[in-house]
């Protein structure tokens, strides 16, 4: 997908950025849960298009972060 174009996307719901996913060949509004499909190399940018993610899709994931690890946190309480 054009870099370019991917940049200027927006959630056509809420104006938030949106995460492309390669695999699923989609992009994703993790604000409202939605994930906008990629259709021939075109994204349909449609709500009523869009499937809603899934409780484990919507949380961001990053690098380095393991689930359990707090973060910020050191020591004891």
């Amino acid at each position: 997908m054009d870099k370019e174009l991917l940049a200027m996307l927006v959630c056509p719901l809420c104006n938030g950025k949106l995460k492309y996913d390669r695999e699923a060949q989609e992009l994703r509004c993790h604000y409202d849960g939605l994930a906008y499909p990629i259709q021939e190399g075109i994204p349909v940018m449609l709500p009523e298009a869009a499937r809603a993610m899934d409780a484990d899709e919507k949380l961001p994931t990053s690098p380095g972060r393991s689930a359990g690890s707090a973060s910020g946190s050191s020591g004891g309480v």
